[in-house]
């Protein structure tokens, strides 16, 4: 059996990514799959199954450093995983039924992924603001509709990511500082990271059993990715926080706009 080729660009992509979401804490989606698509012109069916696999794998690590931290809220966690799960074997299930590598599957992905870049720019923007105002004002919803809300939000998250493997980061983060004004942000993003694990191995697997994703691939950004994420993680604390997130919000917004209006 003969080993996989590995691909020194990939890695080099997969360093530079990692490195930014160890900095940032941007979800790798955001960045690795339009990278992907727009500059190796990989197809975005490709893109986004093999980018949910490596989204599994680096955020397992996430998942373990925040779950010894104490920082996941496991009911949190598991509402959303009750409506992301579902929708995004639905999302699969459709994508199988109606051929993902058909012209009209290839659009449609093509323009969510942008929209959703776009979302996730806005996110990125404006969260210390929401934050701020749900910490000023929490409004104290009865806790089935704060439930009800939270699975709806986990399966608004189960489709993007199937179809874009973007959201899970910003987008969800964000909606749950607004749903839980009360939970510490450490908790929110700790909550959100470990939801994305299954939910990612989840899409991630249906997309391989769908042959929509690149072993030799995988293996060549995971192996840039995972050291750029240890080094930008040690550096976040020196890093302008502030300057970065509205950097990244900018470059989200140029590629999104490109990915929509192709």
């Amino acid at each position: 059996m003969s080993l996989p080729h590995i691909n020194l660009l990939y890695s080099a992509s997969g360093l530079g990514v990692g490195f930014l979401v160890g900095l940032t804490g941007v979800g790798g989606g955001s960045l690795m799959t339009p990278l992907l698509v727009l500059l190796f012109g990989v197809h975005p069916a490709t893109a986004v199954g093999t980018d949910l696999l490596y989204a599994a794998v680096t955020k397992a690590t996430g998942t373990l450093v925040h779950g010894l931290k104490g920082s996941i809220d496991w009911r949190v966690t598991g509402r959303l995983a009750s409506g992301s799960i579902p929708a995004a074997a639905v999302t699969l299930w459709l994508l199988q039924r109606y051929g993902m590598h058909s012209k009209a599957a290839l659009s449609l992905m093509q323009h969510v992924l942008g929209i959703a870049l776009l979302i996730t720019s806005v996110a990125l923007l404006f969260r210390p603001q929401l934050a701020a105002l749900a910490a000023r004002a929490p409004r104290r919803s009865g806790p089935v509709r704060t439930a009800l809300l939270t699975a709806l939000t986990g399966a608004v998250l189960g489709a993007l990511v199937s179809l874009t493997s973007v959201g899970a980061g910003a987008i969800g983060v964000t909606v749950l500082l607004l749903l839980y004004p009360l939970l510490p942000t450490s908790r929110i993003v700790g909550s959100d990271i470990a939801h994305a694990v299954p939910l990612a191995l989840v899409a991630g697997m249906g997309h391989w059993l769908l042959g929509s994703v690149d072993v030799a691939m995988l293996i060549s950004l995971l192996i840039g990715s995972l050291p750029g994420i240890a080094l930008g993680s040690h550096l976040t604390s020196r890093a302008p926080e502030a300057l970065l997130r509205n950097l990244l919000a900018a470059i989200l917004v140029l590629v999104g706009v490109r990915l929509v209006w192709v």
